[in-house]
C-alpha cells in the first residue's frame, strides 16, 4: 500500500470504471506525462509512468525496488512470481532493470487485469497475468520454480487472512529456489504486531530475515508499509542500508539481532487463527 495520493482535483485525467470488485479510477500524474495512480475502491494501488518503468512514486515500492536490483548480479534475468498485480508496477520495473525475465502476475480481479491491460499496457515486457486466488495459484506452481516470489495483496485495504499463515508461507518457500527471495509487503502501525507475527511467521521457513521499514513506522508514530525480506541465503544488508538511507524518505533496515528483539513475543499464525492485516485509519492510503 503506498503513502496517500495528490488531490484528485490536481490531476490532469481520471478514468472510472466498474471492475470484478468495485470502482477501479486511474487518477493522471500532473506531474508525469504519462503516469498514473490506480486507486481501487478509494484505496490508492499503483502508481506507474509508462515512459519510464524505473520510476518508483511510492515509498515502499521503492524500497522493493532496491531489492530486487540486490538479489542478483545487474541484468540478470529472474524468474518471479508477483502475488497481487494493481498496476503492475514492480514486475514493469523488474522488466526493465532484467530484460528477459520470466515474470507470472496473479491478480483477482479479472476485470481490473483488462483495465490495466488496455489502458496502461506493458508490451514487450514479457510479463504474463492471470486472474484468481493468489494462494490457489501458488499451490498449482511447481517446486523451486521461482527465484523471487513477491507478495502485495490487498482486498481493499487489508492483507486477505489465508495470505498471513505459516501454511501459506510453507508453499512459498515451496515454490521458491533454494536461494529464493520472498519479498512481501506488510501494513500495519501503533505497535505493529501484526508485522512481528508476520516476521515471527516467516522465520519458520526461512534462515534469513530483513525488516525496511520508516523510523517513525517502527516507533509507532505512524500507520505505514513494513517490507519483509526472507532467504535461506545470506542477504545483501549493508547494501540495503546504504540504498534506503539515501532514500528521499528514509528507512531503517533490520536484520540479526535486531530482529530476535522485533519478534519477542510475537506469535506464528497458522491458518485457523490467522487473520487479515490491520484496518488502516481513515483517510490513509488515499481512502
Amino acid at each position: 500500500m503506498p503513502r496517500p495520493i495528490r488531490d484528485p482535483g490536481t490531476a490532469r485525467a481520471v478514468v472510472r470504471a466498474e471492475v470484478d470488485h468495485g470502482e477501479a479510477e486511474l487518477v493522471g500524474d500532473p506531474d508525469r506525462p504519462l503516469g498514473w495512480t490506480l486507486i481501487v475502491n478509494g484505496t490508492a494501488q499503483s502508481h506507474v509512468d509508462l515512459a519510464d518503468p524505473e520510476h518508483l512514486e511510492f515509498e515502499y515500492v521503492r524500497r522493493m525496488g532496491h531489492v530486487v536490483d540486490l538479489v542478483a548480479d545487474p541484468w540478470t534475468p529472474l524468474r518471479a512470481l508477483h502475488l497481487g498485480g494493481g498496476a503492475w508496477t514492480l514486475p514493469r520495473y523488474l522488466g526493465a532493470t532484467r530484460p528477459g525475465s520470466a515474470q507470472l502476475v496473479v491478480e483477482l480481479d479479472a476485470a481490473l487485469i483488462d483495465l490495466v491491460a488496455t489502458r496502461l499496457p506493458a508490451e514487450d515486457t514479457g510479463l504474463a497475468v492471470t486472474s484468481g486466488d493468489a494462494r490457489a495459484r501458488l499451490a498449482e506452481r511447481p517446486a523451486a520454480s521461482a527465484d523471487l516470489l513477491v507478495l502485495d495483496v490487498f482486498a481493499g485495504a487489508r492483507t486477505p487472512a489465508h495470505l498471513t499463515s505459516t501454511e501459506f508461507v510453507a508453499d512459498v518457500r515451496r515454490v521458491l529456489a533454494a536461494d529464493g527471495v520472498y519479498l512481501a509487503n506488510v501494513a500495519d502501525g501503533g505497535d505493529l504486531g501484526f508485522a512481528r507475527d508476520q516476521v515471527a511467521t516467516a522465520t519458520e521457513h526461512f534462515a534469513e530475515i530483513t525488516v525496511i521499514a520508516a523510523p517513525d513506522l517502527l516507533a509507532g508514530r505512524r500507520f505505514g508499509n513494513v517490507v519483509l525480506v526472507a532467504s535461506s541465503r545470506p542477504l545483501p544488508v549493508e547494501e540495503l542500508a546504504r540504498r534506503t538511507a539515501a532514500d528521499p524518505f528514509r528507512a531503517r533496515v533490520l536484520s540479526g539481532r535486531e530482529i530476535q528483539d522485533f519478534t519477542r513475543g510475537a506469535q506464528v499464525r497458522r491458518d485457523r487463527s490467522s487473520t487479515p492485516s490491520p484496518i488502516p485509519p481513515a483517510g490513509f492510503f488515499g481512502q
